[in-house]
């Protein structure tokens, strides 16, 4: 067994699924790997279509397989509860992305972005269609940037 977790950890944390939370990190990532960035906007503890989207989309098996070898992957969250507050770090770089992004303060707020920051695409609220379909229209702009 501590062969196989010696073996398979390493090859996890090469792995780029998860969310990041830093912009410029994510562009340099997409910069190097050549990919295109999904930047989301959400409420993780009081928007319920944000807590939909991150459940029923985002932790697809369908969505994370494919984001893992095509995508960089960003969340720029605002949570209201005390418990899940983020650093003043944190809340300044979510902040200067809304800004940029996200003048209207919509929640949820997808976008597909270049590695230049430059917007490709938007879903404003819950995107009304099945983890396959998403990924189907993702894959396909994906295409159309290789």
């Amino acid at each position: 067994m501590k062969i196989i977790t010696a073996i398979v950890i390493p090859f996890m944390l090469l792995s780029h699924t998860g969310w990041l939370t830093d912009f410029n990190e994510a562009q340099k990532i997409a910069t190097q790997k050549h990919q295109l960035i999904v930047l989301n906007f959400s409420g993780s503890d009081w928007c319920g279509p944000c807590i939909r989207l991150r459940k029923e989309i985002f932790n697809s098996e369908a969505f994370s397989s494919f984001a893992d070898s095509n995508l960089v992957l960003i969340n720029a969250d605002f949570p209201r509860s005390s418990k899940n507050k983020l650093s003043d770090e944190q809340e300044k770089k979510n902040d200067a992305l809304a800004d940029k992004y996200n003048a209207d303060g919509k929640f949820p707020y997808t976008l597909l972005l270049n590695d230049d920051g430059k917007i490709i695409k938007t879903w404003d609220g819950f995107p009304n269609v099945s983890p396959d379909e998403f990924v189907r229209e993702v894959r396909s702009i994906c295409n159309q940037y290789k």
